[in-house]
């Protein structure tokens, strides 16, 4: 499960209007099902030396396939499957592990809070369902 887009190489995702890059991935920027129709709207486009073509899994951005996961991601990785993520759901909150189900898209947060990055790097690390 993947999909394409657009960023110019300075940084930011090409918006749906093919003019103005959005700083973070939303619902607003252009996406594309396959790398060919991503690469057939780039050659259209003023200056195509400039953006690149990149493909966003849940791995690479998770908020954009689980809505409901909330705050700041630092790391993920896949078990199964499952997307697990290091958030801080809020700035300056404890932060917390999150378990996306890739099947049910369901988004859910473990109990524990984790003050410092090095005891929830621990968990991270260790963690098994």
């Amino acid at each position: 499960m993947s999909i394409f887009a657009l960023q110019s190489i300075a940084g930011g995702f090409l918006d749906e209007d093919l003019v103005h890059f959005n700083k973070k991935f939303d619902d607003w920027c252009i996406q594309f099902e396959n790398y060919d129709d991503a690469r057939d709207i780039v050659q259209t486009l003023e200056n195509p030396e400039i953006i690149d073509i990149v493909e966003i899994t849940p791995l690479s951005y998770p908020k954009y396939f689980f809505h409901d996961l909330q705050g700041t991601i630092y790391v993920t990785r896949q078990i199964e499957d499952k997307i697990i993520c290091v958030v801080e759901p809020i700035m300056g909150a404890s932060f917390r592990i999150a378990i996306c189900d890739l099947k049910t898209k369901n988004v859910r947060l473990t109990k524990t809070h984790y003050k410092t990055i090095p005891s929830v790097e621990g968990a991270f690390a260790s963690f098994s369902e």
